[in-house]
């Protein structure tokens, strides 16, 4: 299934004030949001976000089925998650998302 064209349009609002550092590429079979280079957060081919977050906020985050550690390769990814639909139907949620994905990523250094 591709990714959701509407929820990219809600996360394209929502990142806007950081336009000028955003890059969107295709991956993961979705479509990803980088800041200053680093994966942000993307809209999945299933329907949900991947979230980049602070790996030491990761489990407090965790709401099961709604939120959960994203999996690669058998392996949990500690400060990646697979964020449902039913966990950002609102935009306040989705602006909540949003502004903790860009929270932690402006704390990592520019990718050249």
């Amino acid at each position: 299934m591709p990714y959701d064209e509407d929820l990219v349009n809600r996360l394209r609002a929502e990142l806007a004030d950081h336009f000028d550092a955003l890059t969107e590429k295709r991956m993961f079979g979705g479509l990803a949001f980088l800041l200053h280079g680093h994966l942000c957060v993307a809209a999945s081919h299933s329907g949900g976000l991947l979230a980049r977050v602070d790996p030491d906020a990761s489990a407090s985050l965790l709401d099961p089925p709604r939120v959960e550690r994203m999996v690669m390769n058998g392996r949990e990814m500690n400060g990646w998650l697979r964020v449902a639909p039913e966990a950002f139907g609102t935009d306040a949620q989705l602006a909540a998302w949003v502004k903790r994905c860009v929270a932690f990523v402006q704390t990592l250094p520019p990718k050249r």
